[in-house]
Protein backbone atom coordinates (compact mmCIF):
# COMPACT_ATOMS: atom_id res chain seq x y z
CA UNK A 1 0.00 0.00 0.00
CA UNK A 2 1.62 3.57 -0.86
CA UNK A 3 0.95 6.72 0.18
CA UNK A 4 1.70 10.16 -0.97
CA UNK A 5 2.76 12.38 1.49
CA UNK A 6 4.12 16.16 0.30
CA UNK A 7 7.29 17.42 1.81
CA UNK A 8 7.87 20.94 2.47
CA UNK A 9 9.62 21.84 -1.47
CA UNK A 10 6.62 19.51 -2.62
CA UNK A 11 8.68 16.72 -3.64
CA UNK A 12 6.37 13.96 -3.50
CA UNK A 13 7.78 11.01 -1.50
CA UNK A 14 5.97 7.89 -2.40
CA UNK A 15 5.85 5.77 1.53
CA UNK A 16 5.44 1.74 1.62
CA UNK A 17 3.34 1.90 4.59
CA UNK A 18 3.89 -1.63 5.42
CA UNK A 19 7.79 -1.91 4.65
CA UNK A 20 8.12 1.79 5.41
CA UNK A 21 10.41 2.65 2.76
CA UNK A 22 10.60 5.48 0.81
CA UNK A 23 11.44 6.39 -2.83
CA UNK A 24 12.46 9.05 -5.29
CA UNK A 25 12.66 11.85 -3.35
CA UNK A 26 14.14 10.24 0.20
CA UNK A 27 17.17 9.80 -2.24
CA UNK A 28 16.80 12.87 -4.94
CA UNK A 29 20.59 14.38 -5.17
CA UNK A 30 20.35 17.38 -3.77
CA UNK A 31 18.64 16.93 -1.58
CA UNK A 32 18.64 17.03 2.62
CA UNK A 33 17.98 13.32 4.37
CA UNK A 34 17.55 12.09 7.73
CA UNK A 35 18.63 9.00 9.34
CA UNK A 36 15.73 8.21 11.63
CA UNK A 37 16.59 6.07 14.79
CA UNK A 38 15.57 2.89 13.19
CA UNK A 39 17.96 3.20 10.55
CA UNK A 40 15.54 4.57 8.42
CA UNK A 41 15.96 7.61 5.52
CA UNK A 42 13.55 10.49 4.91
CA UNK A 43 13.25 13.68 3.18
CA UNK A 44 14.56 16.39 5.66
CA UNK A 45 11.37 17.70 7.20
CA UNK A 46 12.03 21.60 8.73
CA UNK A 47 8.43 21.77 10.27
CA UNK A 48 9.73 18.74 12.62
CA UNK A 49 12.08 21.50 14.10
CA UNK A 50 9.92 23.94 14.99
CA UNK A 51 6.84 21.54 16.05
CA UNK A 52 9.89 19.99 18.37
CA UNK A 53 10.74 23.87 19.08
CA UNK A 54 7.35 24.87 19.82
CA UNK A 55 6.72 22.27 22.39
CA UNK A 56 10.54 23.01 23.73
CA UNK A 57 9.01 26.41 24.71
CA UNK A 58 5.75 25.25 26.08
CA UNK A 59 7.69 23.05 28.52
CA UNK A 60 9.19 26.19 29.96
CA UNK A 61 6.67 28.56 29.71
CA UNK A 62 3.26 27.08 30.10
CA UNK A 63 0.17 26.55 27.44
CA UNK A 64 -0.39 30.03 27.45
CA UNK A 65 2.56 30.74 25.91
CA UNK A 66 0.96 29.10 22.68
CA UNK A 67 -0.92 32.03 21.56
CA UNK A 68 2.18 34.32 22.16
CA UNK A 69 3.70 35.82 19.08
CA UNK A 70 6.89 36.22 20.14
CA UNK A 71 7.36 32.77 20.64
CA UNK A 72 6.06 31.69 17.12
CA UNK A 73 8.28 34.74 15.47
CA UNK A 74 10.82 33.14 18.30
CA UNK A 75 10.48 29.82 16.88
CA UNK A 76 10.50 30.37 13.16
CA UNK A 77 14.28 31.96 13.59
CA UNK A 78 15.72 29.46 15.50
CA UNK A 79 13.76 26.71 13.46
CA UNK A 80 15.62 29.19 10.18
CA UNK A 81 19.32 29.40 11.67
CA UNK A 82 19.37 25.21 12.00
CA UNK A 83 18.22 24.96 8.50
CA UNK A 84 20.81 27.31 7.24
CA UNK A 85 23.18 25.70 9.30
CA UNK A 86 22.78 21.98 7.28
CA UNK A 87 22.58 23.96 3.88
CA UNK A 88 25.68 25.90 4.28
CA UNK A 89 27.55 22.52 5.65
CA UNK A 90 26.09 20.42 2.64
CA UNK A 91 25.15 22.69 0.25
CA UNK A 92 24.42 20.13 -2.61
CA UNK A 93 22.60 17.72 -0.10
CA UNK A 94 23.50 14.75 2.06
CA UNK A 95 22.48 12.47 4.91
CA UNK A 96 22.27 13.93 8.36
CA UNK A 97 21.85 11.49 11.68
CA UNK A 98 18.75 12.80 13.77
CA UNK A 99 21.39 13.12 16.46
CA UNK A 100 23.39 15.64 14.56
CA UNK A 101 20.09 17.49 14.10
CA UNK A 102 18.69 17.79 17.31
CA UNK A 103 22.39 18.97 18.75
CA UNK A 104 22.13 21.74 16.26
CA UNK A 105 18.87 22.52 18.12
CA UNK A 106 20.56 22.67 21.12
CA UNK A 107 23.17 25.23 20.31
CA UNK A 108 20.81 26.85 18.91
CA UNK A 109 18.89 27.37 21.53
CA UNK A 110 22.15 28.40 23.42
CA UNK A 111 23.71 30.79 21.12
CA UNK A 112 20.47 32.69 21.17
CA UNK A 113 20.19 33.33 24.67
CA UNK A 114 17.59 30.19 25.60
CA UNK A 115 19.13 28.78 28.15
CA UNK A 116 16.12 27.78 30.12
CA UNK A 117 14.54 25.69 26.92
CA UNK A 118 17.64 24.36 26.04
CA UNK A 119 18.16 22.89 29.19
CA UNK A 120 14.98 21.21 29.28
CA UNK A 121 15.05 20.34 25.40
CA UNK A 122 18.11 18.19 26.82
CA UNK A 123 17.36 16.98 29.86
CA UNK A 124 13.77 15.83 27.71
CA UNK A 125 16.11 13.98 25.31
CA UNK A 126 18.67 12.44 27.95
CA UNK A 127 14.79 10.73 29.72
CA UNK A 128 13.64 9.73 26.38
CA UNK A 129 17.49 8.20 25.86
CA UNK A 130 17.22 6.04 28.89
CA UNK A 131 13.58 5.16 27.83
CA UNK A 132 14.73 3.50 24.32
Amino acid sequence: MLTDIQTPEQTPVHTDVQSGSTSLAATAPGQLRVIKRNGTVSSFDASKIAVALTKAFLAVEGGTAAASSRIHETVDNLTKQVVATFKRRMPSGGTIHIEEIQDQVELTLMRSGEQKVARDYVLYREAHARAR
